[in-house]
């Protein structure tokens, strides 16, 4: 569906640049966009193999478990039914720790791994269970204290102030984190 939408606005666009005399505008935007997306690609591959490096080796010298032992107060309450010994709880631990310091790209491949996990103990169903829904519903709700992201963003794009964004993106996180906990509990509270 989502594509249909794209190809209708870029069609919608350049019906409207011809029938406007814009297409050398359409033209000169493509070539353009072009250029900045290979540009920005290339910026932020050097960003995230940094920070997915910096995760694996958090992840094999034990760092990750540290962490995941210390936020088993944090999973106990989110997720009452999840054993720690459940082989997603790992996945996830790291999810919200890739989260937390901004690095949502790094955060990716364990959240899959960890939907993966779950999506085992669902016994084939194509209803999400509750760590499914909590699980998803944190990670969109992603508490950042550190957008290393859009900091790469806007450094690329010449912001003149591109860390910025943290105080801002630290409220709106907070705001949306706390939102996210709320339906954790109410689904924890509903049965199946």
């Amino acid at each position: 569906m989502i594509n249909l939408i794209w190809a209708a606005m870029i069609l919608v666009g350049i019906i409207t640049a011809l029938m406007t005399g814009h297409m050398e505008d359409v033209n000169a935007g493509i070539i353009d966009a072009g250029s900045d997306a290979v540009s920005l690609c290339i910026t932020m591959l050097g960003i995230v193999t940094m920070w997915c490096g910096i995760m694996k080796i958090a992840e094999r010298t034990g760092l990750m478990k540290k962490w995941s032992s210390k936020m088993s107060p944090v999973m106990r309450f989110l997720f009452p039914r999840l054993s720690p010994e459940h082989p997603a709880y790992e996945y996830m631990c790291t999810n919200i720790i890739a989260n937390i310091v901004g690095l949502g790209w790094a955060a990716t491949p364990p959240a899959l791994k960890a939907m993966q996990e779950l999506a085992k103990d669902n016994k084939g169903s194509k209803s999400a269970s509750r760590e499914m829904c909590v699980f998803l519903i944190l990670n969109i709700s992603s508490l950042q204290l550190i957008p290393v992201n859009i900091i790469a963003y806007r450094a690329t794009y010449g912001s003149e102030h591109p860390t910025a964004i943290i105080l801002p993106g630290i409220i709106a996180t907070v705001c949306s984190t706390a939102v996210a906990v709320l339906l954790a509990v109410i689904i924890n509270k509903r049965g199946k």
